[in-house]
């Protein structure tokens, strides 16, 4: 486990040198002359750390010969239009072709220039040959598990890669996959985006809760969520039943409720959680997989195989063909619950030279918060009217979508004030503490 999360096979490194070479290769080309015309650099840099410092900075400050001092900025890697590259490949010809089309920057003419015009699209494969590859291992009861890659849904488009997902599909009977960050996030992007390109639909959806998720979102706080209330549980669980709706009536997909018990979670909570649910006519199954192992979640197992032999009406959200304010505002308004999306005029500015450019027709990738459906991470209960923020509209066209950047989400995060580094450490053993 320590080492999933740790380093693992370097996966993440090698993204992280990918994305830095053609940073480098941007910028020797700009110092040998600019042969190119570059007016303005949109690639940023990335590094696998929580780092607010690098949001924005200042690069070529050392005053040499020809260098040219410019603003740039970091992404956390998983935030890396490299990452999504990789994990939207089919293979490595398909993988090399992706990079090839990445914008890095433009001209005066605000014409792009991409990965392709660098020639860096070769030597950007040959540092991932190795990490297209998924990897396998296994749980703590000897069952195969395939991880690989790692976008974050509030960042990304939130999904494992296309061939970790086919291969489960090729070598079990049943394939499950992830797609985090809340179903609004992930669900969302994992359906529209990722199921879209590769022609798949899940036969069956897991939407996982716990009783503390869903007192906080009723208005509990956070360091009180272990206690028993009933109210707050009560309110959080509009949260949880729209999650549900929006799987089942705007997706068209079959759905179950997965309740990841806690040793806090009281007979009472688990009783009334069942109870509202089946008064929705929700299925539920009460995982105890933590404490149980897979006997734990034999129940969630069963009904999951039942639940994927019924029909199901699978849709998108939206059609490649509409606009794209249309597809965003379909997505905040179906989804989430807004009232309507705003656009800056940033945004709006960015919308126009991406139909210019002939990218009208790509799926969307909204950046937004996960502990809220609006925008604004401390809107928990959502119980007033609110308008989804759009403050930055940005191209991949490697990747093959266009992020909405919306609220105050960063694609480069920061650290707590008491950060989990503090309390990781390692002992003359060598074996590690405080990961988990």
């Amino acid at each position: 486990m320590e080492d999933i999360n740790l380093h693992f096979t370097g996966d993440i490194h090698a993204i992280s040198a990918a994305n830095n070479l053609l940073s480098a290769m941007i910028d020797n080309h700009i110092f040998h002359g600019n042969e190119l015309g570059f007016k303005r650099v949109v690639w940023k840099r990335c590094i696998d750390l929580n780092d607010r410092k690098l949001r924005k900075i200042t690069c070529g400050q050392s005053k040499e010969k020809g260098m040219t001092e410019r603003e740039d900025g970091f992404d956390i890697t998983v935030a890396s239009e490299i990452m999504a590259v990789l994990c939207l490949s089919k293979d490595i010809a398909d993988l090399k072709k992706r990079i090839s089309k990445i914008i890095v920057g433009y001209n005066e003419k605000e014409e792009p220039i991409t990965a392709h015009d660098l020639k860096a699209e070769g030597s950007l494969t040959v540092l991932l040959k190795d990490a297209i590859n998924p990897n396998l291992v296994q749980t703590l009861e000897n069952t195969p598990a395939i991880v690989h890659g790692g976008p974050f849904a509030n960042i990304a488009h939130g999904c494992n890669s296309i061939r970790a997902t086919k291969l489960g599909l090729k070598i079990g009977e049943y394939c499950v996959t992830e797609a985090g960050f809340g179903a609004d996030l992930g669900a969302e992007k994992f359906l529209d985006i990722k199921c879209r390109m590769t022609g798949l639909k899940p036969s069956a959806v897991v939407c996982v809760a716990t009783m503390r998720a869903l007192k906080y979102h009723g208005g509990a706080k956070k360091e009180e969520v272990q206690e028993e209330n009933m109210e707050a549980l009560e309110k959080g669980m509009h949260n949880l039943l729209r999650h549900v709706n929006n799987i089942k009536n705007e997706f068209g997909l079959n759905v179950i409720v997965a309740i990841n018990k806690f040793l806090t979670d009281t007979d009472r909570e688990i009783e009334f959680v069942k109870h509202s649910l089946e008064e929705k006519k929700v299925n539920m199954s009460l995982v105890e997989a933590w404490a149980k192992g897979g006997e734990g979640a034999k129940d969630l197992a069963e009904k999951v195989v039942k639940l994927a032999e019924m029909p199901e009406n699978f849709k998108y959200i939206y059609g490649l063909d509409e606009e794209i304010e249309e597809k965003i505002r379909k997505v905040a308004k179906n989804i989430y619950g807004a009232e309507d999306v705003e656009f800056e005029e940033e945004a709006i500015e960015s919308i126009k030279q991406i139909k210019k450019l002939g990218f009208g027709n790509l799926p969307v990738c909204i950046a937004k918060t996960q502990y809220s459906f609006s925008d604004d991470a401390k809107n928990l209960e959502c119980t007033e009217p609110f308008n989804i923020h759009v403050r930055e509209i940005i191209l991949k066209a490697g990747a093959g979508f266009i992020v909405a950047i919306t609220g105050k989400i960063m694609t480069m995060p920061g650290l707590p004030k008491v950060p989990a580094a503090e309390n990781i450490d390692i002992d003359e053993n060598g074996d590690i503490e405080g990961i988990f």
